[in-house]
């Protein structure tokens, strides 16, 4: 791998609020690939470049977004900005053990041309150049038909150039149709997998497999699998090998948004810098033991 490697993330930042017990709105911004990334580069430190792929619209959210990540230091060159159009939002109502539950209006939200406009085309071949590309369930979900079958060209290529595409599962049923609409849509990319972020409760739910031996069956050909598990053990296998690394412990979880993107950007972080899995894997619970103690997604640095 490169030592300063080019990595993209596909996916949907959206306005978040965050319902407070005392009955106000705290707004912020979120979305599981843009957590990734913005934790990801703050991870990297001065390693390699992390660009952001989406498309916003020209509003006054849609701005304060490029501000801040630009402030993140996420390059924005893959960023479109469509006339007229509005990112999604979607409000966190967290209980009392720190668990949360998502409300969304995001069905028309400007990510969803993502991959359909004119300046489509010169995204997507410059994406097969990347040394990393990373997107999620979520991405799919959000593309659409003809943005997924543009993505999964662009993943083929990626990889045909010898470019890591990392995926990780995010499984979101209210974004699908149906059940197995989604997993015709996560079967057609899987294939063109290196690196697997699978979160165990989500490979249950969408393909029903009964336990973590399942998950690893299921993926005979991919190069590295990991195994989120929240609070439980992370399981690993990659070349061959497999490991088991325990999470950490806190004394007090406040709100678990992000706590998995947190997880895998971490992961990917060390990974490209040399780290091992089993580095790579307490690098991850490290971050998202921080993450899981403060409100919203994206902790202060």
């Amino acid at each position: 791998m490169n030592t300063q490697p080019r990595i993209a993330l596909i996916g949907e930042c959206m306005i978040e609020l965050q319902h407070r017990a005392s009955g106000d709105l705290q707004q912020s911004f979120g979305g599981d690939t843009l957590n990734a990334a913005v934790y990801l580069r703050r991870e990297l430190g001065a390693v390699g470049t992390v660009d952001y792929v989406t498309a916003l619209g020209d509003d006054s959210f849609s701005d304060a977004m490029c501000q801040q990540w630009a402030e993140e230091g996420l390059g924005l060159g893959m960023v479109q900005r469509l006339p007229g159009r509005l990112p999604g939002l979607y409000c966190i109502q967290t209980d009392a053990n720190g668990e949360r539950k998502f409300l969304y209006w995001r069905n028309e939200a400007a990510v969803r041309d993502c991959f359909t406009t004119p300046a489509a085309e010169s995204i997507l071949a410059a994406l097969a150049d990347y040394d990393v590309v990373y997107f999620s369930g979520i991405t799919l979900a959000v593309l659409g038909e003809v943005g997924r079958e543009r993505l999964l060209q662009t993943l083929i290529e990626t990889r045909r150039r010898g470019g890591q595409v990392v995926f990780d599962n995010n499984y979101r049923p209210r974004l699908w149709a149906s059940v197995e609409a989604a997993r015709a849509a996560y079967h057609r990319v899987l294939a063109e997998v290196d690196i697997a972020l699978l979160t165990e409760d989500d490979e249950r739910a969408l393909f029903g497999y009964a336990d973590s031996e399942q998950v690893f069956a299921a993926y005979p050909s991919m190069a590295e699998v990991v195994l989120k598990r929240g609070a439980d053990v992370c399981l690993i296998r990659c070349a061959g090998a497999r490991f088991a690394v325990p999470a950490l412990k806190v004394d007090k979880v406040v709100d678990t948004t992000a706590a998995g993107d947190s997880f895998s950007a971490a992961y990917l972080a060390s990974r490209l810098k040399g780290g091992s899995p089993e580095a790579a894997a307490l690098a991850g619970h490290r971050l998202a033991s921080r993450v899981i103690q403060v409100p919203g997604a994206l902790i202060p640095k």
